[in-house]
């Protein structure tokens, strides 16, 4: 029996119990055909409340999909229920949908999935690949708004993307830590992507590799990728580049898995110089605070999440209103001006 709706909030409006209308809507046996038809009626008020809310402006169901660790996804979780909390005129219900690492053709029938059961809009972390680039059209196609989130997919039918200027991210980065580099006699720095298939992840590398090469063309530096921002992968990755390379003595995080990177650099009795790392999540907060990191490049995720509502409220009110880009700024945080919330 498809549906939008929770099983909970289906169990109240019908006055039954969780596992009552669980039996029915997978369609198990010894269900009374009188409790099949509470159900039903009950997820059809429930349709019938919801078409209302929508039509004036205070009701939307949308889905919130992501690869990421889950560090990340922690932090995107709490941030858009902050906001759904917030945010007024409408009032959103977010379902979330959340893998550390997901093969693009399960994004792609994770996707196709929420399109055919119905919602309100989806907001998408993903690869930039064709395939899914694909499953956005269909989604598009069947009236469905897509907005990207931190890294977008700007060749697909997304209609916004939501996030930071990732290519001026890089540039900060880039100068940060060559500061520090040029002002100590050189060296290389490290730059660690969770994967090469984050159009946000390669915006950040390219901004930074430009400004090292224009700027401090004396600093080096290699690349390590596919770790997916997990500290087992990441580890093992910057293990081998530190024996690798003697001469590496940075670090620029894109990709996350900070705690094995600097537990890398701890093994082989190496020092860090300068460390440049973006978000402030739990592992980068504390990081920071014992002065393990020297700088994190910050945005809120909060203005992301409203930027997402914002763009996705103006389609379901306006279908043929172009959406307009909003950019979250990006703020440099170190130990002494660290914001005590998200």
């Amino acid at each position: 029996m498809a549906h939008l709706f929770l099983v909970k909030d289906i169990a109240f409006q019908a006055g039954l119990s969780t596992a009552t209308v669980d039996r029915v809507l997978n369609g198990r046996p010894g269900v009374r055909q009188q409790t099949e038809m509470r159900v039903k009626a009950a997820i059809a008020e429930l349709e019938k409340q919801q078409a209302g809310a929508v039509a004036s402006g205070r009701m939307l169901a949308i889905d919130i999909v992501m690869e990421t660790p889950q560090r990340f996804s922690d932090a995107v979780r709490a941030a858009f229920e902050a906001e759904m909390a917030a945010f007024l005129p409408g009032i959103f219900r977010c379902r979330f949908h959340f893998a550390e690492v997901m093969k693009p053709a399960e994004m792609v029938q994770l996707l196709d999935r929420i399109r055919l059961r119905g919602t309100h809009g989806i907001v998408l972390k993903a690869p930039d690949v064709a395939e899914v680039a694909a499953a956005v059209a269909r989604a598009d196609a069947a009236g469905i708004p897509v907005v990207t989130l931190v890294t977008d997919l700007p060749n697909s039918a997304r209609i916004a993307y939501a996030g930071a200027d990732n290519r001026a991210a890089g540039e900060t980065a880039a100068y940060l830590i060559g500061e520090v580099l040029a002002s100590g006699g050189g060296g290389k720095v490290l730059v660690t992507l969770s994967s090469g298939r984050f159009r946000g992840e390669e915006e950040r590398e390219i901004g930074f590799r430009r400004i090292i090469r224009a700027d401090y063309p004396g600093i080096g530096i290699t690349e390590i990728s596919e770790g997916h921002g997990t500290d087992t992968a990441t580890g093992t990755l910057a293990a081998a580049a530190l024996a690798a390379d003697p001469t590496v003595n940075a670090v620029y995080s894109i990709g996350g898995g900070n705690r094995a990177v600097l537990a890398a650099f701890d093994a082989a009795r190496r020092p860090v110089h300068a460390f440049v790392a973006h978000d402030l999540d739990v592992d980068n907060r504390a990081l920071l605070a014992a002065r393990r990191i020297g700088f994190v490049l910050h945005h809120d995720l909060r203005t992301d999440a409203r930027s997402a509502f914002r763009a996705i409220m103006g389609r379901a009110t306006s279908p043929g209103r172009a959406v307009p880009a909003s950019l979250s700024s990006v703020e440099i945080v170190t130990p002494y001006n660290m914001p005590v919330g998200d």
